[in-house]
């Protein structure tokens, strides 16, 4: 079948499964998931979508996230939007009167919607940190992309090879990071309610040639001081600028005022106030950063690895995408994203210990092996919602498995040797294009292969002698479909991406 058939067959399965194309009110994507506004969550076919080979789990949030792995999901929903327009264009939507429910229905339908609602919890912070993740997700492909390419071209540099080339390749390398704050400032107010281009054209400022000229605080600036977190607080201004003046500017005027006084106010202050504070934070994230890995080395990876995915389930790790971003644009990588991905190595070995130790389970076996491959590669939602989590004991020896891993990349950092990344997103395997540090390639794939490994046989040793008790043993340890392999969680993504909490209480904690 040609991929494209095959993307489209994709999609064509799970619409149906989620209600049809009337259920569907917005569709867009992150790395790994398709994320769907549903009018109503009770026509959605969990245990049948789980099904569909392509689908490697689901997980509900404010959207009805499927997960479908990277790569994969940016060639379906393209498919899946055409047919959510054609199967709207050619049916309206289904008319409620038409299908009165009686008193129990409506019952039964306000304490799930209650129920949703209450398992969202979304609070202020963490629709705050959404929104945050939201400007900066949609980077992440061209900030892999030119990761990748900048690690080939140190590379081709290294070995001399391909001179005349190498400039090139350091131009599409740096093209990118050079412009980043008005990419983050356009999609700042677009998130925020403003006008997108306007928020670009503020951000803009901040990375224009001429500021150098410019005094503030008794300093010169520089071109791109303050850098995205410039570029974010400028757009935010920005926002709250135009929205007053669309309130108090007569309509006749708008087209022209609004517009100018926004630049112009936002412009102001980004360039005499934002700009230094900016800078002087992106410094001290630097800073800090530098100086926790050198002197915190093992204990600082040890809880940055094993915290990690709590972190996720709690959707608190949205607030390390800035501070990733700050880092790979002082510093050329950040190095906790390496550390911070060893929690999915100690999720792959909890996994492995979790089939030998449950021999008899064949469906958790067979959620297992397939969901290995994209854990070794970094996507670690299958494992967790259809294995370790449901089990209770084994996600916490799984963190033990990510602290012992981010403690071995985090005693070499202390060392001197730092292991960093040029983009965010990826993890696991899928990483090691991405590698950058202060000692040569070799050095730096080497610690974060040994990081690996450690994660996953401490997660491995960690599960296999104490993620089970007798009573969990005997309860999963059964020849029948247990409740394991078909949990589904809820809790919001990001990138590399992870939810929030799962839904339902674990077992044999």
């Amino acid at each position: 079948m040609a991929t494209e058939d095959k993307n489209r067959a994709t999609a064509a399965a799970i619409l149906p499964l989620v209600g049809g194309a009337a259920n569907v009110s917005s569709v867009v994507h992150c790395m790994t998931r398709l994320r769907l506004g549903l009018h109503d969550r009770s026509l959605v076919q969990d245990e049948a979508l789980k099904a569909v080979p392509a689908v490697m789990g689901v997980v509900e949030d404010d959207t009805y996230q499927i997960v479908l792995g990277p790569g994969t999901v940016a060639r379906v929903t393209p498919e899946f939007e055409k047919l959510v327009k054609e199967g709207q264009e050619s049916a309206p939507a289904p008319d409620p009167a038409a299908t009165p429910l009686t008193a129990e229905e409506l019952a039964t339908q306000g304490a799930e919607m209650k129920a949703a609602r209450k398992a969202k919890n979304a609070t202020p912070f963490k629709l705050f940190l959404r929104k945050i993740a939201n400007i900066f997700v949609p980077l992440i492909p061209a900030l892999i992309g030119c990761g990748i390419i900048a690690g080939l071209n140190g590379l081709l540099v290294n070995l001399e090879w391909l001179p005349s080339v190498t400039p090139a390749l350091a131009a599409m390398a740096s093209g990118f990071m050079a412009l980043i704050a008005v990419f983050v400032g356009y999609n700042t107010a677009k998130e925020f309610g403003g006008t997108p281009i306007l928020g670009g054209a503020v951000a803009a400022i901040i990375v224009f040639p001429g500021v150098a000229n410019i005094e503030a605080f008794g300093q010169k600036l520089s071109p791109g001081q303050g850098g995205v977190l410039g570029a974010l607080g400028a757009a935010v201004l920005a926002v709250y600028v135009e929205k007053w003046c669309r309130r108090w500017v007569p309509e006749a005027l708008d087209v022209l005022v609004t517009p100018t006084l926004t630049v112009l106010v936002s412009g102001l202050v980004t360039i005499f106030g934002l700009m230094y504070v900016a800078g002087e934070v992106s410094t001290a994230i630097g800073t800090f950063a530098d100086w926790l890995l050198s002197n915190g080395g093992a204990g600082a990876g040890l809880v940055l690895g094993g915290f990690f995915l709590p972190l996720v389930m709690l959707g608190l790790h949205q607030a390390l995408i800035p501070i990733h971003t700050t880092l790979i644009e002082q510093q050329g990588y950040t190095v906790l994203l390496p550390i911070l991905a060893m929690a999915g190595a100690g999720q792959v070995g909890a996994a492995i210990a979790v089939f030998f130790r449950l021999p008899r389970n064949e469906s958790i076996r067979r959620t297992i092996k397939s969901a290995l491959p994209a854990g070794f590669l970094g996507v670690g939602e299958p494992l967790i919602y259809g294995v370790s989590l449901p089990l209770g004991r084994p996600f916490i020896t799984a963190c033990v498995g990510g602290a012992f891993g981010g403690a071995f990349v985090g005693f070499f950092n202390q060392l001197g040797d730092a292991v960093g990344s040029t983009a965010i997103g990826p993890s696991g395997w899928a990483l090691f294009p991405l590698l950058d540090g202060n000692h040569g390639l070799g050095a730096t794939i080497a610690i974060y292969a040994g990081g690996l490994v450690v994660g996953y046989l401490a997660g491995f040793v960690a599960t296999y002698f104490f993620g089970f008790s007798k009573d969990l043993l005997a309860e999963f340890n059964v020849s029948q479909e247990p409740a394991a392999s078909t949990v589904t969680a809820t809790g919001p993504a990001t990138v590399g991406a992870g939810p929030e909490a799962p839904a339902k209480e674990p077992a044999g904690v």
